[in-house]
């Protein structure tokens, strides 16, 4: 899995794919992991797929309700944000002087650490 967390990524199918934007534009949905699951294949997507939620009283939460919060995607549905060209990227893999591992942009040859 190439997505990690705290990335930047597009969301490029499903029902959140598209937003709008202040002016009413349609504009693709992006947002920052907040965590990733490999075993399962999905990621946590900061503002998309949100689910509500029926908790009970807790004593942290006195009056329970219905809360809205997000829910995993499959990590298929979202790509990587390039930020040189700010449009979504496939991801390779080369290596540095120190033979670590660096995810490279295939559209701008960013390099993602």
């Amino acid at each position: 899995m190439n997505i990690k967390t705290g990335d930047t990524v597009v969301v490029i199918a499903g029902k959140d794919r598209y937003t709008k934007d202040k002016k009413g534009n349609i504009v693709p949905t992006t947002g920052k992991v907040l965590k990733v699951y490999p075993k399962t294949n999905k990621v946590l997507v900061e503002g998309v797929n949100m689910v509500v939620k029926h908790q009970k009283p807790t004593q942290e939460n006195q009056n329970g309700g219905k809360i809205e919060k997000e829910a995993p995607i499959d990590a298929s549905n979202v790509m990587l944000l390039d930020p040189k060209v700010n449009k979504p990227t496939r991801v390779g893999i080369k290596f540095d002087e120190n033979g670590r591992k660096i995810r490279v942009s295939k559209k701008s040859g960013y390099e993602f650490r």
